[in-house]
């Protein structure tokens, strides 16, 4: 158990700061008030035990994949991702079968989460339609663009649309914050990041939480060991 452990913790450091710290409980997810919120339309659904099939709009860096995992974990749902880009019929379909052989035979639900699901065309987006109609999968689809201009409506008409906003200055300086202060490889740099210049990679990252940790690890990764970082580094 200790090997297995300790291959995971190695494969972990390998990865981008920002997957590092993708959070893995629904309470560590920061921003997106309006959403999660006490009351909210995901607090309800959750707590009833139910999760509708939702799109999640927004800027780069607002949490879309992450939400969408973390609610498919409070659901206890399998998670499962097809990119738009890179996927078509075919692999539509394989999802579909596994997910209602999980449904049928283990009374498991499936959470389908499509990135980019503007980039479907037309009669990749009407294959989906009696799926989530019937509740085979609950999709959760990802996109950047107005949905209203680049999803077809009658997918539009079986899903919420939620609108992810922009973080704020002081999201991402929670973010950068977090970071510091729980990720090992940052730690072991032994780079100062004082109070400014956590300051000014929030404001900088223009509302982008990915954007906020790259330009943390790129920046303590140029820094010798034992440095402060200074403003040449952000």
């Amino acid at each position: 158990m200790e090997l297995f452990r300790h291959g995971a913790q190695k494969k972990q450091r390998g990865q981008p700061l920002a997957v590092r710290m993708r959070p893995r409980e629904l309470s560590h997810f920061v921003g997106q008030r309006h959403l999660l919120g006490e009351g909210k339309l995901l607090e309800r659904a959750l707590a009833r035990g139910r999760l509708p099939s939702l799109l999640l709009w927004g800027p780069p860096g607002t949490g879309k994949t992450t939400l969408a995992k973390l609610l498919a974990r409070q659901a206890k749902a399998r998670f499962v991702t097809l990119s738009a880009v890179g996927s078509g019929v075919k692999d539509l379909r394989e999802v579909i079968a596994k997910a209602a052989e999980e449904r049928d035979v283990y009374g498991r639900r499936t959470l389908l989460f499509i990135d980019e699901i503007h980039r479907f065309n037309k009669a990749q987006q009407d294959a989906l339609l009696p799926h989530v109609e019937d509740g085979t999968v609950v999709l959760m689809g990802a996109t950047t663009e107005n949905p209203s201009f680049e999803v077809n409506a009658a997918l539009l008409s079986r899903i919420r649309v939620l609108r992810l906003e922009s973080l704020t200055v002081e999201d991402l300086h929670q973010v950068v914050d977090r970071a510091l202060a729980e990720d090992a490889a940052l730690k072991a740099s032994a780079v100062e990041v004082d109070a400014e210049h956590r300051l000014v990679i929030a404001k900088a990252a223009g509302g982008d939480a990915r954007r906020a940790l790259t330009t943390l690890e790129v920046a303590v990764s140029l820094c010798a060991e034992g440095e402060t970082l200074s403003q040449s580094h952000v």
